[in-house]
């Protein structure tokens, strides 16, 4: 089944670093406009680790017997698991992550697509995999109106349901001998102690969850009402009213809800990137630019990495200890050679997320493009 990546994952994964062979790290785009079909998804994998084959190929110098015959044995491995173990239901992406000598072997099914690569390193390659963290994950959702009452826990990219409070109320011609005044007021008596019981319900899951985000589905006639029910805790966690069918599936909730989501990531955003820019602009605990922050991630310095989506560049890195530079040379630690790696990036993740960091994509504001698209809030 088809997973949301968290930090947690990443950052044992960033802890990796070969000590006998080569760590593959090989990416799969599942999205249906591009493999729609399973001879698709099997050519495409050709091509990879035809392209792995090629690459190993051509570092043999660099490899020792060991590793080379290490190298094509897992690039095997990976052809075998997709020939006989590969099901990509629920699935929009694949990682594989191996490194056969060092006894590792981990697969990700994907929730959302990525590009296809294939990379071979000391490390695993993980910044594909930083944009897909949490996607909302934990964010609850209430779908409210005067009959439905359902509560729902993003999780992997779906909605799972949590509770059901929905009831069926009466209806107008349902009221017999009622004169229409007392039966109108029975009608809302029953609406108003149904969106309390989902109102309390709503307030016990946001306590649960320890302030978990939350999104409303209902009609703006009764938002008002409806949030009055609201603890206080509650309603500061909404971020986000949608709209929907009054019977819709979880499916199509999921679809009402999206830009709510979204808007919530942009404000996020919004809310880190003027952080960073008052800390810059004090010269206080933030770096900016490739050099400024490749050294604070070398030195566990930064808690929050920010790039603009696209940024990347060459850097070098020490093989023995891994800290890095836009410069090539001497590692200050330890003396050894620093040795070229063509993507920064990467780089950059690792030492973040292996010093318990975090890392922030940043995908609609151009705040940091006058610093090469890359800085960072530090610890200190």
């Amino acid at each position: 089944m088809a997973s949301t990546v968290s930090w947690d994952r990443l950052r044992g994964l960033a802890g990796f670093r070969t000590e006998r062979g080569c760590a593959i790290s090989l990416y799969l785009g599942l999205d249906p406009s591009v493999a729609p079909t399973a001879g698709d998804a099997e050519s495409r994998v050709r091509s990879l680790l035809a392209e792995g084959e090629r690459a190993a190929t051509a570092s043999r110098a660099d490899l020792t017997r060991t590793q080379r015959e290490g190298l094509k044995s897992d690039l095997e491995r990976i052809r075998r698991w997709f020939d006989e173990d590969f099901d990509r239901a629920g699935s929009r992406g694949f990682a594989i992550f191996t490194a056969g000598l060092d006894n590792v072997w981990t697969t990700l099914a994907l929730t959302d697509p990525v590009e296809d690569e294939l990379k071979i390193g000391r490390e695993f390659y993980l910044a594909p995999l930083v944009p897909l963290v949490g996607r909302g994950s934990g964010v609850l959702v209430a779908v409210v109106n005067r009959e439905r009452g359902d509560l729902y826990v993003l999780r992997d990219g779906r909605l799972e349901a949590v509770a059901d409070h929905s009831e069926e109320q009466p209806r107008r011609h349902d009221q017999g001998g009622w004169s229409q005044a007392n039966y109108q007021r029975h009608v809302d008596q029953l609406a108003a102690e149904h969106l309390r019981t989902v109102a309390e319900e709503l307030d016990r899951q946001v306590r649960r969850a320890r302030g978990a985000d939350v999104v409303v589905v209902g009609s703006d006639e009764l938002r008002g009402e409806f949030e009055e029910m609201l603890a206080k805790d509650t309603r500061a966690a909404i971020v986000g009213w949608a709209s929907a069918e009054a019977h819709a599936g979880a499916p199509d909730l999921l679809a009402a809800v999206l830009p709510a989501l979204e808007g919530r990531r942009e404000r996020q955003e919004q809310n880190l990137l003027d952080r960073w820019r008052e800390e810059a602009g004090r010269n206080g605990r933030a770096a900016a630019g490739w050099h400024a922050t490749l050294e604070a991630a070398s030195d566990g310095r930064v808690d929050l990495l920010l790039y603009q989506e696209g940024a990347d560049r060459s850097a070098w890195q020490c093989p023995e200890c891994g800290r890095a530079s836009t410069e090539d040379g001497s590692c200050p630690l330890d003396g050894t050679r620093m040795e070229p790696r063509d993507g920064g990036l990467d780089v950059a993740v690792h030492q973040t997320l292996a010093h318990g960091g975090t890392v922030q994509p940043v995908r609609t504001r151009r705040d940091l493009e006058p610093v090469e698209g890359i800085g960072a809030l530090l610890r200190y």
